[in-house]
């Protein structure tokens, strides 16, 4: 019989093991906010290791196995989200509505990759937004986005309507959407990128936990790669843990995790809001600290 580790024994560690291994030993009811992004259903090799495409049946299987054992770590009211491609969002959908309320399917640009001369080109992915109950955090304030105002409106007065002006342009401070549009893929100029082939950026990881989390809440990733879930939560002072079977990308997020003691910026989140993509703001690495 396992003896499952205490929260205290885990927290803001990385775990360099298999999860099918490590979940048995996972404390009961201590998330309040999992992010996973699991292999898609593609061929794929990260660091050597290689991930083989199923049919869509193996695949909802393979995440059904451990999908169902990794509930029993959420707390009542945590919330969930699923990263998938298109062609493997029907079977995340599948798993996940047999356990959690499906609130929401995020979809977002990738803005990278080649064309294709036989298809559309391949440039987005989705994120289910998903909860372990009908009480569940989501703060909508935190998450807006600032965009600029291409055909300004001014009141008969002459005042700017439902927009603000800056010397650096005209912007609109817009709730944010289920289609995300501002993110860009980390690629070698930019302080975060690593060699990791699906890296996520930042700043989506950004928007997920101000929206889904309260400061001092858990977030955990069970894939964790290069260490972007960690870093962030740590950026905006969550407590982080993440499992990853490679201990090059282990040492990587071991790496950012100390670089995020010393700078807390995230690319295209200042100011308490997130800058649309191509803004001069949104370019720079960010302003505010977090630890304020």
């Amino acid at each position: 019989m396992s003896t499952k580790a205490s929260p205290e024994e885990i927290i803001n560690r990385t775990i360099n093991q298999n999860l099918f291994e490590a979940l048995d030993y996972l404390p009961d009811e201590f998330v309040d906010l999992l992010f996973i992004d699991p292999p898609y259903n593609l061929t794929k090799s990260f660091n050597g290791k290689t991930f083989t495409q199923m049919n869509n049946q193996q695949y909802t299987q393979w995440m059904d196995s451990w999908f169902s054992r990794i509930i029993r770590i959420l707390k009542p009211n945590a919330t969930v989200y699923i990263c998938g491609d298109w062609r493997s969002s029907h079977s995340i959908y599948e798993v996940a509505s047999k356990y959690l309320n499906i609130i929401n399917r995020i979809t977002w640009e990738r803005e990278k990759g080649r064309g294709a001369l036989t298809n559309w080109k391949n440039a987005s992915e989705d994120i289910w937004h998903c909860t372990k109950s009908e009480d569940y955090k989501f703060y909508v304030d935190r998450v807006k986005v600032k965009r600029k105002v291409v055909a300004p409106y001014r009141t008969e007065s002459g005042k700017p309507k439902d927009w603000d002006e800056h010397s650096d342009g005209n912007f609109r401070l817009t709730h944010p959407s289920n289609l995300w549009t501002d993110l860009t893929v980390p690629f070698w100029s930019m302080p975060e990128n690593t060699d990791h082939p699906t890296q996520k950026p930042e700043k989506l990881l950004a928007k997920i936990i101000l929206a889904s989390s309260d400061e001092h809440d858990v977030v955990f990733d069970p894939f964790g790669g290069a260490g972007t879930t960690s870093t962030v939560a740590k950026k905006l002072n969550r407590h982080f843990v993440s499992i990853e079977i490679d201990e090059t990308f282990c040492c990587l997020t071991e790496k950012r995790l100390d670089l995020a003691s010393i700078d807390t910026s995230i690319q295209g989140y200042s100011e308490g809001v997130f800058w649309d993509r191509n803004t001069l703001r949104e370019q720079s690495k960010g302003a505010s600290k977090q630890k304020e």
